[in-house]
């Protein structure tokens, strides 16, 4: 074997090596992008649900006692309290498609057990339309929270999230 044939049958193996490096980091960065379109980390800044750390995954759609995800619908009360492109906003969902809602004295039952009490007006001083009372729709959930100033379904700005404004479902991490 010449000197020659040498050099290029030990440069072999490295050129493999190297190609195979490449093609396993091209999977990679393949796999983790397709797992960022389909998640992410959100910062929870509301003091309405106890976590600060949400995972996202985005495309799932909730049930009954997970954490909603979903853009809220467009507002003036919204644009006052947090500008005119809202983030996201994080809930519980209390109810679901075939729930009943009601409402008596501004305190909300989901099939007669109640849930939340809503304010008359905000802490700037708006007044505070009531959320929607009545048979939760196919694709449409009831999401609130425990909190006091939680801004959720018992207000009209809110009302029932509906499939088209949900974003996923997240899971509290921190």
């Amino acid at each position: 074997m010449t000197k020659n044939s040498k050099n290029l049958v030990s440069r072999i193996p490295k050129r493999l090596a190297l190609w195979g490096g490449l093609a396993a980091a091209a999977m990679g960065l393949s796999s983790l992008s397709a797992f960022a379109r389909d998640h992410a980390l959100m910062i929870n800044v509301s003091p309405s649900l106890p976590y600060w750390a949400i995972w996202l995954e985005r495309g799932v759609m909730p049930t009954r006692g997970e954490i909603i995800v979903f853009d809220p619908p467009p507002s003036a009360l919204l644009d006052a309290h947090f500008g005119e492109e809202p983030k996201p906003f994080a809930k519980k969902v209390l109810g679901v498609a075939g729930d009943h809602i009601s409402e008596k004295a501004r305190t909300y039952f989901i099939n007669g057990k109640p849930v939340a009490k809503a304010k008359v007006q905000s802490r700037n001083g708006e007044k505070l339309a009531l959320g929607p009372t009545g048979t939760i729709p196919r694709g449409c959930y009831y999401v609130g929270t425990d909190h006091v100033d939680g801004f959720d379904s018992r207000y009209g700005a809110i009302g029932w999230i509906c499939r088209p404004r949900v974003l996923g479902v997240g899971r509290a991490i921190l």
